[in-house]
């Protein structure tokens, strides 16, 4: 960002490779933050902080896996990270395969009403423990 004040809405769209509407999009997630300057006919241009906070936005959301509501919160409480060098959260773990889930009609008759006795929970605890194991 070296050298120029302003850059157009199209600049930083081609330099951060995300579309101008998504950029557009983010300015109304975080008003406070990401704030253009206008110009005649309404168009924006950007600061080299705006620019910037972009940035870490997109690192958030695309590398790190945060949400929208996340980003919100990290600016909420004051932990925005003033640039991508500053970011230390742990990437979200992705997994490729979904684990199969048991439908009720699988489960024994005992575990699906309520557990009353002791040995039901106990059963429902070692159902459980046998799952995680299988899961990893």
């Amino acid at each position: 960002m070296t050298g120029e004040y302003f850059l157009s809405i199209n600049d930083v769209s081609t330099r951060m490779d995300v579309p101008a509407h998504t950029l557009r999009y983010w300015e109304k997630q975080f008003p406070t933050t990401i704030k253009p300057t206008t110009g005649a006919g309404g168009r924006r241009y950007y600061r080299p902080e705006t620019v910037t906070a972009l940035e870490v936005v997109k690192e958030l959301l695309y590398n790190r896996g945060m949400t929208i509501a996340g980003v919100k919160k990290l600016m909420k409480d004051g932990t925005f990270p003033e640039n991508t060098d500053k970011i230390t959260l742990v990437p979200r773990a992705t997994t490729t395969t979904r684990p199969k889930q048991l439908m009720p009609t699988e489960l024994p008759a005992s575990k699906l009403g309520l557990f009353s006795r002791q040995s039901d929970i106990d059963s429902a605890i070692e159902l459980l423990e046998r799952a995680r194991a299988t899961l990893g």
